[in-house]
């Protein structure tokens, strides 16, 4: 199967070498001192004209008191200096300077020190078993991933240090990566369905993150710097290791996924790349305690690609060889730029996951419908009231304190709405913010309903007190147990004012009409009522009618 080829962007890395001990970063230091401070140069590699520039930073490490590290590697310098090689694509081959990348060379040794500012020391943090190495710390962009430390061994070469000082199957096991994004750019008027209200990035914040517990990144930025309104600008939803297996099960780590635009998308014309924004999926190595390594590398990458695919087919945009271009030569959604080519690439048949953000919404309807329709106990209601209220972290024992239960009791109830809450640590919360949506409005109804049955009560009593007659009584209890407001002056045309309805109207309309006439009044009066309701359109948003009787029966 062929699909779309997303580029990669962002990456840092830390690449850490203990096979040569401390001579890469002697023969950095070397290479500045026999240069006069840096050295700048070019090299070639894979066909691209690239160019490499050494320099150094202060460090603010400590030559050891002995002069050797407890290695017995003997540091003969009078300061320790860090090193960075600058490695960049030619000018003549990037003209934005976008692709590039910067290795930050600095030496490990157990026991070294650091001299703050004000003179004091401390520790500096080393593996144990590690030994003396040097950690060079990879960040760059535009690059694919697999090329940084061949990259790197190119530049080390070319400014004078040793290259295979920096042989990937060296690596130390305490290598790790620490941030790596794939992108592919679209064309503005094609990514609407990505970022919508209702597309994949928000349906998977809402119907994936816990309702109060771990974290919970739902980004909707429609404004960019300047103040513009830009749909789309920055749309983000982050998910955790949990919530990645229930979209793909055979995945692990926690990722971002994004639609963004460049800060000066406005002021481009559409011929430009800026003006058209990026969908891209990044690796959030802070969302959990594991860590990738090198070796993770293609894995990684793997699912960075499947997921941009995945969300980039449950929003509609064409992924698959023979859907990408427009017959033409042309990419068709996409919007190609310097390092994103919009071209195919093969990819397994099993690659795309159908997110079917629709089913996992319908599970959780249904979940909660179940429990509501078998009915809940006073304990679970008030546990789900207290869950939809409380906007911080519950426990059981502060919601047996809140309503006056034993705390075993509330515990019960909790266990048999396992379906509708997650419980961790003595904490409770509702399994997401979809499903708490649907409890709040449950728990709502519920208290409209309490509301109204009271009010049909004291209209009725108050009627009865008034000497109206029983027929009356029962057709101002109809009018309160609906939540209908009844404006029937003899001077002017009858109003029926109603909520928001579900289901046919014309039922309860013709119940009204029976007792009208059985209170004794002009049916033709409440015929030709106007009434006045709110009703769930085809799109899913909420319409307001008006329409007399006569024309809904």
């Amino acid at each position: 199967m062929k699909v779309v080829r997303p580029a990669s962007h962002e990456f840092t890395a830390n690449a850490i070498w203990n096979q040569h001990g401390l001579k890469p970063f002697f023969g950095a230091d070397a290479a500045r001192k026999s240069a006069g401070g840096s050295r700048k140069s070019e090299f070639t590699t894979g066909g691209e004209r690239w160019t490499a520039t050494l320099y150094y930073q202060e460090s603010g490490f400590v030559v050891p008191e002995s002069g050797t590290t407890p290695s017995g590697t003997e540091i003969d310098l009078e300061e320790i200096k860090e090193y960075r090689i600058a490695i960049d694509r030619h000018p003549d081959e990037d003209h934005v300077g976008e692709q590039g990348l910067n290795a930050h060379i600095s030496p490990r040794w157990k026991g070294m020190e650091v001299e703050k500012n004000d003179g004091t020391r401390k520790k500096f943090s080393v593996p144990d078993g590690l030994g003396d190495a040097v950690n060079v710390r990879l960040s760059g962009s535009n690059i694919e991933f697999t090329r940084y430390i061949p990259l790197l061994q190119a530049a080390a070469e070319a400014v004078g240090v040793n290259g295979w000082y920096f042989d990937r199957s060296d690596l130390h096991e305490y290598s790790n990566i620490i941030d790596a994004e794939r992108y592919v750019r679209l064309q503005k008027d094609r990514s609407g369905p990505v970022h919508a209200r209702d597309g994949p990035l928000a349906s998977m914040g809402h119907l994936l993150e816990n309702d109060r517990s771990g974290f919970r990144s739902i980004t909707q930025n429609d404004t960019d710097p300047h103040g513009n309104s830009l749909p789309g600008y920055y749309h983000t939803a982050t998910l955790g290791p949990e919530r990645v297996r229930e979209l793909f099960p055979d995945h692990d780590f926690p990722r971002e996924v994004k639609h963004y635009y460049a800060r000066e998308a406005l002021s481009q014309p559409d011929s430009h790349p800026l003006a058209h924004p990026k969908v891209g999926v990044s690796y959030q190595t802070s969302k959990w305690d594991r860590k990738l390594g090198w070796d993770d590398l293609e894995s990684l990458t793997d699912q960075l690609d499947e997921t941009l695919h995945s969300v980039l087919a449950d929003a509609g945009i064409p992924v698959r060889s023979g859907n990408v271009g427009d017959g033409q030569g042309g990419t068709g959604p996409y919007k190609p730029d310097l390092y994103f080519d919009g071209v195919d690439m093969e990819r397994p048949d099993d690659h795309l996951y159908g997110l079917d953000l629709t089913q996992i919404r319908h599970d959780q309807q249904s979940v909660v419908v179940r429990h509501l329709a078998d009915g809940l106990s006073p304990v679970e209601w008030e546990s789900l009231e207290t869950l939809v209220t409380d906007g911080g972290e519950v426990s059981p024992k502060q919601i047996a304190k809140d309503h006056d239960r034993h705390e075993d009791s509330v515990r019960r109830a909790l266990n048999r709405i396992d379906e509708l809450v997650e419980r961790e640590y003595g904490r409770v919360s509702l399994r997401s913010s979809f499903i708490s949506e649907l409890v709040h409005e449950s728990v709502k109804e519920a208290r409209e309903a309490t509301r109204r049955a009271v009010e049909t009560g004291a209209k009725a009593l108050n009627a009865a007190e008034r000497g109206l007659d029983e027929k009356t009584s029962a057709f101002i209890a109809w009018a309160a147990k609906h939540d209908i407001d009844v404006d029937s002056a003899n001077d002017a045309r009858m109003k029926i004012r109603m909520g928001k309805v579900e289901g046919e109207i014309k039922d309860r309309i013709e119940q009204g009409l029976e007792l009208w006439k059985d209170a004794g009044r002009d049916p033709g009066h409440f015929i030709d009522a106007l009434v006045t309701f709110q009703k769930e359109g085809r799109s899913g948003s909420i319409c307001q009618f008006a329409t007399p009787v006569w024309e809904i029966r």
